[in-house]
């Protein structure tokens, strides 16, 4: 699983092993602990972030969301 982008400790991870009914998204990584996804066509959440990581993650993940989103493209080769 490649991360494609860091941002302090969070981890944007994108799995190449996915099933292929899955919609396009990101792993949000802290260390060793897989904390939520993030579904990249609208930007939501498919699980709950850990109490109070929201926001973090949320900013991170606007802030480079269109390189996330060009990653999964190359690497889901879509």
């Amino acid at each position: 699983m490649p991360t494609v982008v860091i941002e302090g400790q969070l981890k944007f991870i994108i799995n190449t092993r996915e099933n292929a009914f899955e919609p396009p998204h990101v792993h949000v990584w802290i260390g060793n602990e897989d904390l939520c996804r993030i579904e990249l066509n609208g930007g939501s959440y498919m699980e709950d972030p850990p109490p109070g990581m929201s926001r973090d993650i949320r900013f991170a993940y606007k802030k480079h969301s269109e390189a996330i989103r060009n990653a999964w493209d190359i690497i889901r080769k879509r």
